[in-house]
């Protein structure tokens, strides 16, 4: 029975519980104490592979497959083919995409169903290999089984972290290796052999390349390095400390490198570029936090540490602060053992990895969101020092600290609380399956999903998608009719192509079917300005998300009476009777109703056709301290009805609920889709005066420009578009707007390089139409305006023109005749003192009308901008307005060359439908 006796030893129950006699049952007690983390991951990972098929697809999963596609040719030599220039998030590392990418191609399989299950069970094994370092790391540290056992628990039953680790291929993975090369750092200081230090490189150079923040593992190894090198005896001891840090610089550089395509070319601007989107990147959405929607580059600086407190299970949260707090004692009463090689140093270093990150961003206050998913990593220290609290309290418990023989039950009780507390948390799990990543722990209320929906961001990646349509395949055993809300095509189809092929083939395209069976349509955060108090519809009948926590996606049922439930019926009867007692404001296909907030489109003698498209209002208001007389457009915003209005026997009834602010005017019709022109709309005023005097206070001024049909007005911090005359179909394509400031510092740093500032718009989404007329308001920019162009692409166009460009452009007529050109092509190419001169004879419209790209290849490439050395050129694309005009059938276009010497000019057109029309190539 020594074998026994020696894994009791290692046990964290009392020495004094009797040695169980029979052989088989102490050979068996003594293979779950070796052997319990190998099978708790095996039995996770059959878990795993039964659950893998329910977790939906976030919406980043196309463009990280793409990233991977792009390093992979670029690495293969076949250039960037289509993608080049690099995309913004070129700075990603695909360590661990390019052999997801190359395991979907061995799969031999095109069928989405089979690459997302693919994708799915390899992302959540790389997980399951972190949860076995976790505990082997925990027992390394703790030299208990049962303790390493519980961290490894801890790891594996974090909700938001297990459902990640399906469908999220960079945090997950992130974590996992992140664990990885903890377990190696403490091998690598306990042993401290060449071998080991050349494993860490590698494990720490793979880390970097998946997210740049792996360099603070890196620095942090260096540093304890650098105490060792103090600290050592002699002079052999400090040549081996140096001798095993070179190794790990090494390893970890030719790692990183090896593995960054990207970074082949330009290595120190690429790694500078990556550091610089970590601090700060670019990207700001509005993010839900605390109830408030707040840009994510001004949220407050407690944001990552409250998402950390309010999402983490309570018996990890609980048992950390416990291990926290010891650590903290012990590393005060003996403050020189954190500086030598000791394991309270290794502890205090999981400390800091846990603190420094959260400490870091609130104080340099960069830019993250979607909650803490980009700090997943810090959960692997914070567990290990929550493991640590456990083994304190053991500590604390154990019978040579206690004086009756009774008192050992309660270090039996102890870790069942904490057993049972894991239990709770896998019992929660299980009740938000597939969408564990909406957990929360009992610091917020849970109570209600409505209430967490208006405080805090949910589902953001959309994976509640694939079981709302799980859901419809429930409602109905055959073939059903689905109609798709246009802006959500680009969530439902990709979520559709994971079903399993017979429930894909169940789901018919409901587009232009007026009668669909089921219409599936956005609901965002305003959907308490946009939907009636009590909506029918959703009340009394099915629909999916009552029980799941789910912001982007409701299912309808569009309903007639007689499928209608009664109580349905007689709600909706209600509300028609409620809007023919009183008289219509407005008098289109439908007649349209206001009573307190509530507008109640009524059609007597409907047909199916009558009940397609949205039905929808564009509400007007003036700020509050707008002086009386001031046209009431400068404050606007749509709101839809989304789904088909109901059928009640003969008649049709649609309902939308107006916003509480007070309203200047309206207009409200019915929209083949969102934003797109109306089918019909009629307009209501509320105040005096009303669009007709606004507009005609507009006409009393000199229009700012005119073109197309439209005059442009300048109204304080607005630009107003008004055409008399105008018909929907006017309002149809894309209206760009570029404006130049007068200092290009002006200018948001992603367009100093084009020299202008875009502001395109879609009219329907900024104006109205109504009465023949169209009128749309965008925002003046807060800066001076040196140049203005606007227009419709091939229909019309309106510049202003700074006061010098006439005669520039003569200068350029009067030095390019005659002369010999650099190029020749549609436009030949003419290089004057220091500018790019471009000409054609006989020039129409449409020769100007595309985009011209102008790529500068410079002698030295450290001349380029950082941001554009990886492509080896400087892009200077422009509209043809911008440098140029027409004199005399002669199109003259003059643009400004750097300053720095030049080695190639390649110039040309292109069109995102045709792509590249012509170029032509010069040297300098």
């Amino acid at each position: 029975m020594e074998w026994y006796n020696s894994a009791l030893m290692n046990s964290p129950f009392p020495q004094s519980l009797p040695a169980l006699s029979p052989p088989r049952r102490a050979a068996v007690v003594n293979f779950l104490a070796n052997y319990g983390g190998l099978l708790v991951c095996g039995l996770f990972l059959l878990l795993g592979l039964a659950l893998a098929g329910d977790y939906g697809i976030n919406h980043d999963e196309e463009t990280h497959r793409d990233m991977a596609r792009v390093n992979l040719n670029y690495a293969l030599g076949k250039g960037y083919g289509n993608e080049r220039p690099i995309p913004s998030d070129r700075f990603y590392g695909v360590a661990f995409e390019l052999p997801l990418l190359l395991a979907e191609r061995s799969l031999g399989s095109e069928n989405y169903y089979h690459i997302h299950r693919l994708r799915l069970t390899v992302i959540h094994l790389f997980f399951l290999v972190g949860g076995l370092f976790c505990y082997l790391l925990a027992y390394r540290l703790f030299n208990n089984r049962l303790i390493a056992l519980f961290a490894l628990l801890l790891f594996l039953l974090h909700p938001r972290i297990y459902a990640h680790s399906f469908f999220n291929s960079k945090d997950p993975p992130f974590l996992t290796m992140f664990v990885i090369a903890l377990y190696l750092v403490e091998r690598a200081f306990r042993k401290d052999t060449l071998a080991v230090f050349l494993l860490l490189g590698l494990a720490v150079g793979l880390l970097t390349n998946l997210r740049i923040m792996g360099l603070l593992l890196f620095a942090a190894v260096i540093g304890l390095r650098a105490f060792d090198v103090i600290a050592a005896r002699s002079w052999a001891e400090r040549r081996e400390i140096l001798i095993t840090s070179g190794l790990f610089i090494a390893a970890a550089g030719l790692t990183w490198y090896a593995l960054s395509p990207n970074a082949w070319s330009q290595p120190w601007d690429y790694l500078t570029g990556a550091l610089l989107l970590a601090a700060d990147h670019p990207h700001s959405p509005p993010t839900l936090f605390q109830g408030a929607l707040i840009p994510s580059n001004e949220l407050p600086p407690h944001y990552a540490l409250t998402w950390f407190l309010i999402s983490t299970p309570p018996p990890a949260l609980l048992l950390g602060l416990v291990g926290i707090a010891a650590l903290a004692g012990r590393a005060l009463t003996r403050p020189g053992a954190i500086l030598r090689n000791s394991p309270l140093r290794f502890r205090c270093l999981l400390l800091a990895c846990f603190a420094l990150p959260l400490l870091g961003i609130a104080l340099t206050g960069s830019n993250i969101y979607q909650g803490w998913r980009l700090l997943y990593f810090i959960y692997a220290p914070f567990l290990l020092l929550a493991a640590g609290g456990l083994h304190w309290l053991a500590a604390a418990l154990s019978p040579r600290r206690l004086y009756a023989a009774a008192r050992p039950w309660r270090l039996a009780g102890a870790y069942a609380i904490a057993a049972l507390a894991l239990a709770l948390t896998a019992l929660q799990m299980a009740q938000l399956h597939p969408l564990q990543q909406v957990y929360f722990n009992f610091l917020v209320d849970r109570t209600t999903p409505h209430h967490l929906e208006s405080r805090y961001e949910m589902d953001y990646w959309g994976l509640a998608t694939r079981p709302g349509l799980e859901y419809i395949l429930r409602q109905r055993p055959g073939p059903t009719v689905v109609q798709v809300e246009p802006p959500l095509g680009t969530v439902v189809r990709p979520a559709q192509a994971t079903l399993p092929p017979a429930a894909q083939r169940r789901l018919l395209d409901g587009s232009g079917v007026h009668d669909a069976e089921y219409y599936i349509a956005a609901v965002g955060n305003e959907r308490k300005y946009r939907l009636p108090v009590e909506r029918p519809d959703l009340a009394f009948n099915s629909r999916y998300g009552s029980r799941v926590y789910n912001s982007d996606l409701v299912t309808v049922m569009p309903l007639d009476a007689a499928n209608m439930e009664p109580a349905a019926l007689a709600a909706y009867a209600e509300f028609y009777r409620w809007a023919v007692a009183g008289k219509p404001i407005i008098q289109g296909d439908y007649a349209v109703y206001l009573d307190d907030g509530l507008l109640t489109f009524v059609k007597e003698d409907c047909r199916p056709g009558d009940r397609a498209g949205y039905f929808g209002v564009k509400v007007f208001w003036s700020r509050p301290e707008q002086p009386p007389g001031r046209p009431p457009y400068v404050r606007y915003r749509n709101f839809y009805y989304d789904t088909l209005a109901v059928r009640l026997d003969d008649k049709c009834l649609a309902l939308l609920r107006l916003p509480d602010t007070p309203i200047d005017y309206l207009v409200a019709g019915q929209y083949a889709s969102p934003g797109k022109h109306p089918l019909w709309a009629g307009l209501h005023s509320f105040s005096r005066p009303g669009l007709p005097e606004s507009i005609a206070i507009l006409q009393e001024k000199e229009p700012l420009l005119t073109g197309g049909g439209f005059a442009l007005y300048r109204q304080e911090n607005w630009l107003i578009y008004y055409r008399e005359s105008c018909s929907a179909a006017a309002m149809e394509p894309t209206v760009f707007l570029h404006t130049v400031p007068a200092a290009e510092q002006d200018l948001p740093p992603a367009r100093r390089e084009y020299g202008f500032d875009n502001r395109n718009f879609y009219f329907p989404q900024h104006g109205i139409y109504f009465d023949g007329q169209c009128l749309a308001s965008v925002a003046w920019p807060d800066y001076p305006v040196a140049e203005l162009r606007t227009g419709q692409a091939g229909i019309w166009a309106a510049h202003s023109y700074p006061l010098a460009a006439a005669d520039n452009l003569a200068a350029a007529a009067a030095a390019t005749a005659g002369a010999e050109p650099a190029a020749r092509g549609k436009f030949d190419l003419y290089l004057r003192d220091n500018q790019l001169i471009y000409r054609r004879e006989n020039c129409a419209a449409d020769d100007t009308a595309a985009r011209f790209f102008l790529h500068i290849v410079p002698v030295d490439a450290q001349d380029l901008p950082a941001a554009r050395r990886p492509h080896g050129f400087d892009s200077r694309d422009f509209d043809f307005a911008r440098y140029g005009g027409r004199r005399n059938g002669i199109c003259l276009a003059v643009v400004p060359l750097p300053d720095y010497p030049i080695a190639s000019i390649r110039a040309g057109q292109h069109t995102p439908a045709q792509g590249e029309l012509w170029s032509l190539e010069t040297g300098e």
